[in-house]
């Protein structure tokens, strides 16, 4: 497919980056918050936001069904920050309560950057996004602190008290990251994405 329809899930977080970012790279985007916009999609992004809460609006918008489904089904999805805590399997000091959509077989602590204030910017270097270094920025950012065997880690941090964490990772059809790339302007993980999902 030439021009993939990519839902953002617009429900919290950074919905109007994602799909400027998305429509630069050859997508059309829209917004998901039913079940019947999210049966139309070729691909979804899981924005950022506070996971716990996300979690509490996709059951609210009786999403968590049908997200699970498609997830199952082989949609491709990418998740950002919060995204990522739910694409995960497991959760280190998940909320009271919390569920996630899982499909990823990591486990992923929540916060473990700490945080507002310690949010932070750092240069990654990301094989598939070509030989420029990835400008990230982290703000209340997870990790993956145990990823499957089936699992492709794309990115760890280089430097600093969190050297060696496992910041961005793909699964089949599932991407995730820790940072947020839709608020640099460096979009190559959107049209990393989109080509993931132009392949099907």
């Amino acid at each position: 497919m030439s021009t993939p329809t990519v839902g953002v899930l617009a429900l919290q977080g950074d919905v109007r980056e994602h799909l400027e970012a998305l429509a630069e790279h050859g997508a059309r985007p829209v917004t998901v918050r039913r079940p019947r916009e999210l049966a139309e999609v070729d691909g979804l992004v899981v924005p950022g936001g506070e996971s716990s809460t996300m979690d509490k609006l996709v059951r609210a918008f009786d999403l968590q069904g049908p997200l699970r489904e498609r997830i199952a089904d082989g949609l491709p999805v990418y998740g950002s920050c919060a995204g990522m805590i739910l694409l995960a399997d497991r959760l280190v000091d998940r909320a009271p309560g919390q569920e996630t959509l899982g499909g990823m077989d990591v486990l992923v602590r929540r916060n473990a950057f700490g945080r507002q204030v310690d949010s932070f910017e750092s240069d990654l270097h990301v094989r598939e996004l070509g030989g420029e270094p990835l400008r990230a920025v982290f703000i209340r950012a997870p990790w993956i602190e145990e990823a499957g065997p089936d699992v492709q880690v794309l990115a760890r941090v280089e430097s600093g008290p969190a050297e060696g964490r496992v910041v961005a990772a793909r699964q089949g059809r599932l991407l995730a990251t820790s940072f947020h790339p839709e608020v640099t302007g460096d979009h190559r993980v959107h049209a990393y994405f989109v080509d993931l999902v132009r392949r099907g």
